[in-house]
């Protein structure tokens, strides 16, 4: 883009403006990457996974960009939360002729664990037990270690499980789910109970770092500088509370200025959900500072106002004005046998009801719990889960992408098809549950951040597949019907064409059988 135009402008030496249209934008910029994976899972007739051998394979586009990251958090993730004594998993990025793929809200961790989940699903039809029962027995245990060799610090997904269980009466739910069935041929319910882990920190090491600049006046008020962008997250409002809290003020006192360079230089870029932990702790660094400088005065003046009491240091000749900076400790990046800080756990539980002709669904309802620490705002933390989730719920069921190749003749070769809101759909209003419950896991602080909170932007996405995999049990109910309860491979997102194939009856079978795969683009 930066190419078009800068060749007209240096040939006509006239500045050069470009808008695209919203078809031209999609066309042109890169999406999340499509994974494609194979797997070889060993196990016990208790439902243990002894060994897991994984090959992931992901859509690059025609540059690496940043591939070959997102299949480092890829691999990191395809655990899960289960303890494997046996894993090797092998990722390779493939180039190909369509725009270069790139970052989004879970960086190839919702990928990897989908591949989890999948062969979770498989192992449960081949012993002929609940998938929940799998999941449940090869849980992480407080000091297991991943896969990469990290031992687990705090670990608190079974905690996590075991309450989310109890408060979605989830073995209540499934027995009336059956009982739905049992009743209904052409409408069929699906509930699914799954967890998530998600590694806090860039697994390029030298990111782990933050800067922030504070300063007092002497009218009490304080200004705050730090290296994160406020993009609607939230993280103003939580870095503001940390000043607040630190320093003893109200947090109307606490001004953020906005993110810049002149005066918090070489920041590292807003993502991978590590931004309240790292300017968060350098912002509190900075209040300490000040603090220990003001320690005197607040012992002299022990009912003075903040603005008192830098009024007072100021005439004392004392700095007002004080650098915090951070880097994450003891980690070593992707390689290393600690590449995160730690990790944010949840569950979310979810109930759909799938239109068996159609292929059409709606999600009754979904609980979540997730584990984020000693929340530093709890109304930000649930926002984020609920906005993570529908994210999450329409990568896995609604939005599809769909390029030329050789399966979809129509469109020509490294073309979008679905580049505009005619094809391409996302969760709008009627997507989202009908009833939707978020719950925060209490009395369980992290001693690995600031304020004993845990990072929330990315971990709640793949809680949509919750759904996902709650309308394969439908289908499940579906092909029952049919007489077929073997495992079957569902390519994410379980679009309205996928689930009606999938559900096998007397309209589709002549057509399509058991065995039948909808093409995708990969």
């Amino acid at each position: 883009l930066n190419c078009a135009c800068a060749v007209p402008a240096f040939d006509l030496q006239r500045p050069v403006r470009l808008c695209l249209d919203r078809d031209e934008d999609m066309q042109m910029t890169g999406h999340r990457h499509a994974f494609y994976g194979k797997y070889k899972v060993g196990f016990n007739d208790k439902g243990q996974i002894l060994a897991v051998d994984l090959k992931l394979y992901s859509n690059g586009g025609n540059s690496i960009d940043l591939s070959a990251a997102v299949m480092q958090r890829a691999v990191l993730h395809a655990d899960n939360c289960y303890n494997y004594p046996n894993a090797r998993f092998h990722g390779k990025v493939c180039k190909t002729n369509i725009s270069s793929n790139t970052a989004f809200r879970g960086f190839g961790g919702p990928q990897g664990m989908i591949l989890t989940e999948a062969w979770m699903d498989h192992v449960a039809r081949e012993l002929d037990v609940s998938v929940e029962h799998v999941r449940q027995v090869n849980l992480y245990q407080e000091g297991d270690k991943v896969p990469c060799g990290m031992k687990l610090d705090g670990n608190n997904i079974v905690r996590v499980w075991e309450e989310l269980q109890k408060s979605s009466d989830f073995e209540q739910r499934k027995l009336q789910v059956e009982d739905f069935n049992s009743k209904n041929k052409y409408r069929k319910r699906g509930i699914a109970f799954v967890p998530t882990k998600f590694g806090i920190a860039f697994t390029l090491l030298y990111y782990n770092q933050g800067g922030a600049l504070v300063h007092i006046y002497t009218d009490g008020t304080v200004l705050v500088t730090h290296g994160g962008v406020e993009m609607g997250q939230g993280l103003h409002t939580k870095i503001a509370q940390i000043a607040s809290s630190t320093l003893k003020i109200p947090v109307k006192d606490v001004f953020i200025a906005e993110t810049s360079t002149d005066k918090v230089p070489n920041a590292s870029p807003t993502a991978a959900s590590a931004s309240s932990d790292l300017y968060g702790a350098a912002v509190e660094d900075a209040c300490k500072q000040l603090n220990e400088r003001l320690q005197k005065y607040r012992e002299m003046l022990p009912e003075a106002s903040m603005a008192e009491i830098a009024m007072t240091a100021h005439k004392d000749r004392v700095d007002l004005s004080a650098h915090g900076f951070y880097k994450m400790p003891d980690i070593n990046g992707f390689g290393g046998d600690r590449p995160f800080m730690y990790y944010t756990y949840g569950a979310a539980c979810s109930e759909v009801e799938v239109d068996v002709l159609t292929g059409d669904f709606q999600t009754l309802k979904t609980d979540i719990l997730m584990d984020v620490g000693n929340s530093i705002n709890p109304a930000i933390d649930i926002g984020q889960i609920e906005g993570g989730f529908t994210q999450g719920l329409g990568l896995m069921t609604i939005e599809e992408v769909v390029w030329g190749d050789k399966d979809h003749p129509w469109v020509r070769p490294g073309v979008l098809h679905t580049r505009g809101p005619g094809t391409y759909k996302i969760p709008t209003a009627n997507d989202i549950p009908v009833e939707l419950n978020v719950s925060l896991l209490q009395n369980a602080p992290n001693p690995h951040a600031v304020a004993s909170s845990k990072a929330i932007g990315e971990p709640p996405l793949f809680l949509g597949s919750s759904v996902f995999f709650a309308i394969k049990d439908a289908i499940y109910s579906a092909r029952a019907g049919q007489g077929e309860t073997k495992f079957f491979p569902l390519y994410s997102p379980a679009t309205p064409e996928k689930i009606r194939m999938a559900c096998v009856d007397e309209f589709s079978k002549p057509y399509a059988g058991f065995d039948y795969q909808a093409k995708t683009s990969v």
